[in-house]
Order: C-alpha cells, then structure tokens, then sequence
C-alpha cells in the first residue's frame, strides 16, 4: 500500500433544470449544463481511481425544459434524474428548490434516482428521522480510504415555499444539526475525511468574517467552519456566488448557478499509523471547450424537440411596446409589461389590489408577438398566487422595505443599493404594487420612504383590512417580508404563474401596452 493517496471530488450545485448547453431564451449556444459536465466527470474517472461526484441540490427546478416535463411528460423519467444516473454521481442534496412543483414531483425524482439523498435536517414530522434518505454516506475508496459525506439543507424553506408542498415535514436548524451529526460520524465512523455537503451559503465575508446579510438562518456556512470541529471540506450553494477559500482550515467553495462552472476538490493523504488529510485544494472549473456527452444527447433529444415546439407557440400580441431595455428605470417608472403582470393578478384573484417584481435583469418583456418562450423567459419561476387580508401598517411596512431596493447617488441620481446586487443578486425584492397609490422619496432615510399613501384617494387606514394579491414566495415571507407571514389567507389560485399568463393571452389575444401611473420613486 502506497503512502500517499489522491482524491479528486467534484460537485454541482444549483443547476437549477439546466441539461443542455443553451439559453432557452434566445437559444444560444453556451458552455453550461449537464451534458457537458458528463464529458469532465468522466475525464476525471480516467485519470484518478478516487473520484467522488456529488449534488449540492436546486437540481429539478428553473429551465423551460423542466416547466414543460412538469406540465406534459411526468409519464417518463425525470431527465435530471436521468442524466444524474448515467453520471453515476455518489449523492445528491435535497434543495429549496426541489419542492417547487410539489410532493409528487419530487417523490418520483427520488424514487427513480439511483444515488442517495442527503438531507440530515428535513425531518419527516411523524416519524422524526430524516425523510428523503440516510443523513450521512459513508464512501470506502482504493486504499481503504474511508471518506464521510453529510447533507444539510438551509432551513429557510418554510418561508418561501406553499405549505401544500412541505406538509409532514420539520426543517431542523441546519447548524446545529450538521453539529451533532458530524460528533456523531467522527466518534462512531472515524473516517479519514469528513465532507459536509449545504444547500445554503455564507452569512458572513469569507475573509473578513463581517456580516453580508442580516443573521436570519437562512445562510450559516460561516458559522459551520468556525464552530464545528471535524470539518475538512464545506460545500456550499444557494447564493449563486463562485469562490473557494479557507475558512478555520475548513476548505470551501460555491460554483455558481445554472451548470456554468464545477467544483473540482483535489485531497491528498499520508498513511502514517492511519490516513490524514495533508493537503487540500479547490477549484472551479469552467465548461468552456468542453464537448457535450453524445450519448445524453440522444437521450435528451426527444424531450428537448418538444419543449423546442412547445416554447414556439405563438400565445398573443402585443399592441405597442412592452419591450424592457433599462431594468433599473422599469423599476422606478411603471411599465407597461409590469402593468401587464399585475393585470393578470388583479383578473386572476378578483381583488384590486396586487404586488410584483421585474424578477430579474435579464427579463426583456414581450414583443408584438409573444410564445412560450417569451412568457417563460421573462416569468421563470413556477410561483403560485394567494390573496392575504393585510391591514395599512402591514401595506406601508412592506412599502418600506420595497424602498430599501434604492440609493441616492452623489448627484441625487437613484441608484441600486448595493444589499440587492451582492453577494448575491436580489433584484426580484423589490416590490411595485398595483390599486394604491404611493410615492418613494429616496433621499429620505431608509424606513421613512414611503409618502401619499393612498386606496382610492383616500388615506390608507392603519388597521383597516385590505386584500392583496402576490405571490407564494413573498406571501410566506420570502425576501425578508415578514410582515406578511402569518396573516389570513383568503383565496390561493393553484395555477403558476405562466399558466396564468397563458390562460390572459387565451381570453384577451390582443393586448395593449399601457401604464397606470400609481407611483413615483424620486430623489428630493
């Protein structure tokens, strides 16, 4: 037996339904997606016995391809699964993400996998032992080198997520239960190296330790390396952040979002009287001039041809521009493509009053013409709506926070506060509301914004009840929003978003652009 010993471990993370290596959007060709992957695994497998693959979760969920499976094809196999299997990766991470299209989605995904899933804290309720598999593996590799891997998952979900999707289950606080259970695996397992696998990210700057975002427990990757002994390598996600770094001499690393880059770890052990890590290193590898795996091809290409024909769909028109060339001035001067958004929550939910987002900075609205891959391209997210009877402080409270989105500049110009742009973007927090009246006054400090609030010209009254149409993820609190958790809910439209949007184009096939100038962001 030799005295030195290499592993190489790579991992995705956030894939987020990506497959194949294009923008559905624009159907661009990109060097991203799982295809590709395939082709560096097996690079690696060729040149190292000790290979471990691994997902860190937010796998099922976020292309078109995955919307039209969920809506046409749940008879075949799940083609994430499917390509995960012929990766033949070790384990997977359950996700925030994976409850997106509910239980029985996620369920048949599980089942039709062929590797373990992780996820030492989400606790089926009945039975308090972890629902979706075993909380830890344990992996023996050439040499006899016994390497420990344990998923946690952020236990943030039940602040965004439908209830209707995670019924049964208790989300144990992902630190202390990643605590307990690797003393547990060092104690009982003794292995030569011990992974940790999160879907969550860092809380705090890598290098300086200062706080990146407010304490709330959605993140605590930071926490785990500084108070958790018995660590050697922390995978991370969620924040869609690359880096890789040291933290308490615990290795870590984030790869992004959508398959565009991989973790590759490389762990080199000495056998003195028992293996030890000597020397660890992370990396993160792009796809570029990577060749897609032909087989996959073959095996997406039946599915990819369909949602192709699918997204090609002519739904409606558009008469006038509801086109989005500058986000920013969509955000502080109504558009017409907003005003189309909150068009269909009003029509769909049958209240007046109704709360969105431009989610996110590439959403470039609808031509005259829009198909499925417009509305998806634009809506990519499967959120359902729910009506909440909310009061006026709860309004103006949720008014404030939206206000928190901008900054003034050193000229009075409004500018992004840099809180929504990093570490992690979170443009789609910030609010415009539909059938009341306000004003934001950006040179006025943070929480004092809000001015001429107003529901049918008259004063919005502070205890009076109102009902308010948004989204499942901002209803649940999601964004920080927790005035809304809690509250009453009067109706919960079961139909995503995109079918909504279809189903506005079917009665009304024509639709003008237009705005209804309810509000104002200026800087005085």
């Amino acid at each position: 037996m030799k005295n030195l010993s290499t592993i190489t471990l790579l991992y995705t993370s956030d894939i987020h339904g990506n497959a194949m290596p294009i923008l559905y959007g624009t159907n661009k060709k990109v060097d991203a997606g799982l295809v590709k992957y395939a082709t560096a695994v097996k690079k690696a497998r060729q040149n190292n016995e000790n290979v471990i693959v691994l997902d860190n979760g937010d796998l099922i969920q976020g292309t078109p391809l995955m919307t039209h499976y969920v809506k046409e094809h749940t008879d075949k196999e799940n083609p994430m699964i499917g390509i995960m299997n012929q990766i033949n990766i070790d384990a997977g991470v359950i996700g925030n993400h994976e409850f997106n299209f509910g239980e029985q989605i996620l369920a048949d995904a599980i089942e039709q996998s062929n590797y373990p899933w992780l996820s030492a804290n989400i606790i089926n309720t009945e039975t308090g032992k972890p629902q979706f598999g075993p909380p830890y593996i344990i992996k023996t590799l050439e040499d006899g080198i016994r390497v420990a891997i344990v998923g946690v998952t952020t236990h943030y979900i039940p602040n965004w997520e439908s209830p209707n999707h995670i019924k049964g289950l208790t989300f144990k606080d992902a630190f202390s239960t990643l605590k307990n259970w690797v003393q547990y695996i060092r104690k009982n397992e003794r292995p030569d190296v011990l992974i940790a696998s999160y879907h969550g990210g860092f809380e705090k700057d890598i290098e300086t330790g200062e706080p990146t975002e407010s304490l709330s427990g959605e993140n605590q990757g930071y926490q785990m390396c500084t108070e958790i002994e018995g660590i050697d390598i922390l995978l991370t996600g969620h924040q869609h952040r690359m880096l890789t770094g040291i933290i308490n001499d615990v290795l870590i690393i984030q790869p992004g979002n959508n398959g565009q880059a991989y973790g590759e770890i490389q762990i080199t052990l000495e056998k003195t009287d028992k293996w030890q890590v000597v020397q660890k290193e992370a990396h993160l590898r792009s796809l570029e001039d990577v060749d897609a795996d032909e087989k996959l091809l073959t095996y997406m290409n039946d599915l990819e041809s369909s949602t192709q024909n699918w997204l090609d769909q002519p739904i409606g028109y558009i008469n006038g521009d509801m086109t989005i060339h500058d986000p920013l001035m969509a955000r502080i001067n109504k558009h017409p493509f907003i005003q189309f958004i909150q068009d269909v929550q009003v029509d769909a939910s049958g209240v007046d009053i109704s709360v969105t987002s431009l989610l996110n900075n590439s959403s470039k609205g609808f031509n005259s013409v829009v198909t499925m891959r417009d509305i998806v391209s634009n809506y990519m997210y499967p959120n359902t709506l729910i009506v909440l009877e909310l009061s006026g402080c709860d309004i103006k409270t949720a008014l404030e926070k939206s206000a928190e989105y901008f900054e003034a500049g050193s000229n009075g110009e409004i500018t992004v506060n840099p809180v929504f742009e990093a570490p992690k973007p979170q443009h789609y927090n910030y609010d415009m509301w539909e059938g009341i009246d306000y004003k934001i006054n950006v040179a006025k400090p943070i929480g004092t914004r809000i001015e001429n609030l107003s529901y049918h010209g008259e004063r919005l009254g502070e205890n009076q009840k109102y009902r308010v149409v948004l989204n499942n993820y901002r209803a649940s609190g999601g964004g920080n929003y927790k005035m809304f958790q809690n509250k009453t809910v009067v109706k919960e439209i079961q139909k995503d978003a995109v079918e909504l949007i279809r189903a506005y184009f079917e009665k009304n096939k024509t639709i003008e652009a237009y705005v209804r100038k309810n509000f104002v962001v200026y800087c005085n």
